[in-house]
């Protein structure tokens, strides 16, 4: 069955599946009970109440134990028994008359089974002990990491059946639910949708490549779900949900003033650095933006969304492809027009999602009066006309230090130049951030425009957990 919903019901893992049915018949108030199986441990899930929103599937489920009246129950059973009665003896001649044919079935049933179970095996994401690297830049020293498999029912319990009220918002992998496990621990289940044509692949990537990744300013993934057509990542809950939530609110930007902003720059920075350079794999993210980035309660950036990053073995920077995915406005030219991407790619992104972050506009459909304006434009424009500290968003007041503001929106600007040699690293770039250092003039930087069909809906404002706006440009 698919288990209750669980408002009416109560966990406790100390006991086991006898313990439980004890205590469920001991209490009149009990109306059912199953075993709760929470990240490998065995516990008791009890109701007290109406069994609503209950299911029975073919494929999967858990066995639900539910009180009965005891005279319906004997009468049942009495009429059991004399049904069997009366066919056993039919049953007996069709099991003699087919036996030869249900052995000889039943051995290429399990041949065809076991192979099968083979091919899910492959498919199935299987993590369980993973070496990460405790600190972030010593690569000799290293601990075990256990990724935990939750069960569908485990998942259920923690999102009360995925309850409308717990979801947290929707993007191009599926939506986003949170939950709590019974140790009381909050997380955030991000669910592939059934329906969804991309997703998958993103699903595999992401699992395989982030579980080998530790650092502060990188989401942390508890586990994976992987039942039936279910797949679900498991990660820390963050409450402040992502930046954009917050920089393209003009209620919520208030909140921002510079330090935070500051701190929340050169966190997304130590974040990128570590992707490229600190980490055992060389990784290009593709898809920085500012809803990808979440943020704890302390407002500590956090990336998120690996599903589309590549990694790069060996002395591998660039490489191309015929399938462009990322978002528009944050795509660097020479990954948006010929699919090239490098580290350079994301100090892209990263340069306009600076640029945003300084001045609480995004880079695309914020100039409605211009459509070919955007902001790196604008801040180029600015810049150039020793401007530049109108960039600065208006909700910060006059509350910031006007040289650190000019360097960092002189950094940004370097980080969007049209030619990727011309684009810093971001070793050089937290180096020029937090220091008082001659800074190279930048160039006219790319304003990279691309017309579409869904434009509307690409420049539309998303403000969710994870969001995953992934567009795809087919190659020529």
């Amino acid at each position: 069955m698919k288990l209750p919903d669980t408002s009416n019901a109560r966990v406790d893992m100390r006991l086991g599946i006898k313990d439980c049915e004890i205590e469920c018949r001991n209490n009149c108030s009990c109306t059912g009970y199953a075993s709760a199986d929470v990240e490998g441990r065995r516990g008791c899930l009890a109701w007290f109440g109406d069994l609503n929103d209950v299911r029975q599937f073919a494929d999967w489920g858990q066995d639900l134990f539910i009180r009965v009246d005891a005279i319906k129950l004997e009468n049942s059973l009495r009429h059991s028994k004399k049904s069997f009665t009366k066919k056993k003896l039919v049953l007996l001649c069709v099991l003699i008359g087919v036996g030869l044919l249900i052995l000889i079935s039943a051995f290429y049933y399990l041949l065809n089974k076991v192979k099968k179970r083979g091919l899910a095996q492959k498919e199935r994401v299987r993590l369980r002990v993973v070496s990460l690297p405790t600190s972030e830049t010593n690569e000799e020293t290293s601990a075990k990491f256990e990724l935990s498999i939750f069960d569908i029912g485990s998942i259920l319990v923690a999102t009360e059946n995925f309850s409308p009220a717990n979801k947290l918002g929707r993007g191009g992998f599926g939506s986003v639910y949170k939950g709590k496990l019974p140790n009381g621990r909050e997380i955030a289940v991000k669910r592939l949708s059934k329906s969804s044509r991309q997703g998958a692949n993103e699903f595999k990537n992401e699992i395989e490549l982030i579980a080998r990744l530790q650092h502060r300013n990188l989401v942390q993934i508890l586990g994976c779900c992987v039942e039936e057509e279910e797949k679900m990542l498991i990660y820390e809950y963050l409450p402040n949900k992502s930046l954009d939530n917050f920089l393209f609110d003009r209620t919520r930007s208030v909140s921002l003033n510079w330090e935070m902003r500051y701190d929340i720059i050169f966190g997304i920075a130590r974040g990128v650095l570590y992707l490229h350079q600190d980490s055992r794999l060389r990784i290009i993210h593709r898809d920085l933006k500012a809803s990808n980035i979440l943020l704890d309660v302390r407002m500590n950036p956090k990336i998120s969304d690996f599903g589309i990053a590549r990694i790069f073995r060996g002395d591998d920077c660039q490489a191309s492809t015929r399938r462009v995915i990322g978002t528009y406005g944050y795509m660097s030219p020479e990954y948006a027009m010929d699919g090239l991407f490098s580290i350079k790619s994301d100090v892209f992104s990263f340069g306009v999602l600076l640029l945003e972050i300084i001045s609480g506009k995004k880079n695309s459909g914020f100039y409605q009066e211009d459509p070919t304006m955007n902001l790196i434009k604008h801040a180029w424009e600015l810049w150039r006309d020793g401007k530049a500290l109108e960039l600065v968003d208006p909700t910060m007041g006059d509350s910031f230090p006007e040289q650190e503001v000019m360097r960092f929106i002189q950094v940004g600007i370097l980080c969007v130049q049209e030619n990727a040699k011309d684009r810093p690293t971001m070793s050089n770039v937290i180096f020029m951030l937090g220091n008082e250092t001659p800074i190279p003039s930048p160039k006219q930087p790319a304003f990279v425009l691309i017309s579409h069909p869904n434009s509307a809906n690409v420049s539309a404002s998303f403000h969710s957990l994870n969001e995953m706006s992934i567009t795809t440009v087919e190659g020529r």
